[in-house]
């Protein structure tokens, strides 16, 4: 899945010039990454608050209009106010369509409902991770990936290594052994069972941390700058 959003070239910089911009509706933000500079970018409030509702934004590929450029990129980093629904700050990565990308991806559990463990075995669905880590060309990112619980008995799960991922798709784990995605744990057996499979759930680790150039040091100054 792919998103469209617009944005605008920014020239002012500096806490001060970014609450004026919040004030007025606006939001600052960067683009990074790639042979071009960073640049930064504002947009509308309205619309990048209605994008960021959207799970799919947070995992797809994103063509944003930069006063006429196109740029394809992916989200990386949102500063939301403490308490107010305000988006203080958002960080965009540019991609390139033939280099494969690293990319968090929600997983969307589906017949837990139906699962012999669940119906008959008077068991409960119980899941490992949230996410998946995946690796795979921009066209190839899924928004989501499907985990089928429908045919687990009480006591079984579903381990990374069975998970059904799109064509192109690959996922991304540093750790050891096969994790636990997800499983029905048994009422009966009470917490022990389920701490034992919270245990098995080894969380999959995070893609490589993206270094980020310098001109992102602007997001650390108005975090000191300004007060939420």
């Amino acid at each position: 899945m792919q998103f469209e959003i617009n944005a605008h070239k920014r020239e002012l910089q500096g806490s001060s010039a970014s609450r004026r911009l919040r004030r007025a509706g606006r939001v600052p933000g960067i683009i990074y990454g790639g042979p071009t500079a960073p640049q930064m970018i504002e947009f509308e409030h309205n619309v990048i608050f209605q994008a960021l509702r959207k799970e799919a934004f947070h995992a797809s590929v994103i063509n944003m209009n930069i006063d006429g450029t196109m740029a394809m990129c992916l989200l990386r980093d949102v500063q939301m106010h403490a308490y107010k629904l305000q988006i203080k700050h958002v960080d965009f990565q540019r991609i390139d369509a033939t280099h494969a990308i690293h990319q968090k991806v929600p997983l969307h559990f589906i017949n837990a409902e139906i699962a012999p463990g669940v119906k008959t075995g008077g068991g409960m669905a119980h899941h490992g991770m949230s996410e998946l880590d995946v690796s795979c060309l921009p066209k190839d990112l899924p928004a989501f990936i499907e985990v089928d619980l429908k045919d687990l008995q009480a006591g079984e799960s579903i381990h990374l290594s069975q998970l059904k991922l799109p064509a192109g798709v690959t996922a991304v784990f540093h750790g050891e052994g096969d994790p636990v995605v997800a499983g029905v744990v048994v009422r009966g057996a009470g917490v022990a069972a389920e701490e034992t499979l919270a245990e098995a759930a080894v969380e999959v680790a995070p893609a490589a941390a993206v270094k980020k150039p310098a001109a992102v040091a602007e997001r650390k100054t108005e975090k000191k700058g300004d007060k939420r």
